[in-house]
């Protein structure tokens, strides 16, 4: 290729170009950084130190300095939501959703932002007003969840219903489990009201939105006892092994008394033993254990507890096992054995809780839904202790 002298003089030419881009360039960028207050930078220093109360207050500052600063409006109302200033945080999204000057976009993220203030305040009402407007546009999906929580703490089971088949459709996720778990909900409430015909059809729908909910098959066992038809109950509750044989502590009593009912304790006995080998549980031990003394006595039931802490060793057993001495030794001994089981008890009683597997909250009680979390049958039949000795 010739060569052209002319190049000669382009490249000077092209390099001042290119250094006079620059230094425009460098120019903009420092007259940029200026204008932004330096209580703006101390603010983020005070976030990034975890220090958000001296944040908020160098925010306020510069809203104050600069009152067109609107991605520092929301960021200010979100901190004041995060610290549960409720009011603040409403007041500063309200005066950004109406301001005539915001864009479309930024108007509908105001909006998003709103809604959650209602929520946290509790104001349940103006909060499912904002979200219901926000359905069906782009922040539907974030919108839907919000309106579920919001109707499941109003107990409209049939609107969650609605806005939980929507989001299956909007997001290609299944929840098919909580729709089964608001029928229950509904189905509960009709039992009370002693309609057991509109019980039963809602835990119907439950199955078929989930074969495997355990509680719709419980309460169909619940409402068929209550009928007399226990032999129906038997089969309903022993429907939960193939669901799911962890939650067979919550049906060991209610088969029991059904099969009593029946005049065949025995074999109530038995499936419980059953189900106790197979799948080991504290609950599930307590209750055949409390059967077996009763129905046998307390040396059938020391045997029972002994050879279930031989396989499964835990201080819940030893603690059972105790009991069953307590109640067949001879008087000269009971009060040594009950001063050991006083001393394990006091050792069981942090174990004797449940526990979410979703979040770990931790409670006496049981619960299909997690107070903590609000996340659905995450909360199993199974002690602490058994959490521990799980692989």
């Amino acid at each position: 290729m010739d060569f052209e002298f002319w190049w000669l003089i382009g490249f000077p030419v092209f390099f001042g170009l290119g250094w006079l881009a620059a230094r425009i360039d460098i120019k903009q960028l420092l007259t940029e950084s200026r204008s932004v207050p330096r209580t703006y930078f101390k603010g983020l220093n005070f976030l990034l130190n975890e220090q958000p109360d001296k944040a908020i207050e160098a925010f306020i500052e510069v809203v104050k300095v600069d009152p067109e600063t609107v991605d520092l409006h929301f960021a200010l109302g979100s901190l004041f939501r995060r610290r549960g200033e409720t009011e603040r945080a409403i007041r500063m999204h309200k005066n950004l959703y109406e301001r005539s000057d915001l864009g479309a976009e930024q108007r509908v993220q105001a909006m998003f932002e709103l809604g959650q203030d209602y929520l946290k305040a509790g104001l349940l009402d103006r909060a499912e007003e904002v979200f219901v407007k926000l359905e069906k546009g782009p922040q539907r999906i974030e919108a839907a969840r919000f309106l579920l929580e919001i109707y499941q703490q109003e107990k409209e089971w049939q609107a969650a219903i609605g806005v939980a088949r929507a989001l299956e459709r909007d997001t290609g996720q299944s929840w098919q489990k909580e729709i089964a778990e608001f029928h229950c909900e509904m189905a509960a409430v009709e039992a009370t009201h002693s309609r057991p015909d509109a019980a039963r059809g809602l835990l119907e729908e439950a199955l078929r939105a989930n074969r495997k909910c355990v509680r719709a098959s419980i309460l169909l066992g619940d409402l068929d006892a209550a009928a007399g038809r226990h032999r129906e109950a038997i089969d309903h509750w022993k429907r939960v092994e193939t669901q799911n044989p962890v939650f067979l502590a919550l049906v060991a009593h209610r088969l029991l008394k059904s099969f009593q009912a029946l005049g065949d304790t025995a074999t109530g006995l038995t499936l419980l033993r059953g189900y106790l080998t197979a799948h080991p549980s504290l609950d599930l031990l307590d209750v055949a254990f409390q059967s077996t003394l009763d129905a046998e006595g307390a040396d059938a039931a020391y045997r029972l507890v002994r050879d279930e802490l031989r396989r499964t060793p835990t201080l819940l057993g030893l603690d059972k096992l105790l009991e069953a001495q307590v109640l067949a030794a001879p008087a000269e001994r009971r009060h040594d054995l009950e001063l050991v089981r006083n001393l394990v008890q006091g050792q069981t009683r942090r174990l004797a809780r449940y526990r979410c597997e979703n979040c770990g909250f931790r409670a006496r009680q049981f619960y299909w839904q997690c107070p903590a979390c609000m996340a659905w049958e995450t909360y199993p039949p199974r002690r602490t202790e058994e959490f521990d000795l799980t692989p």
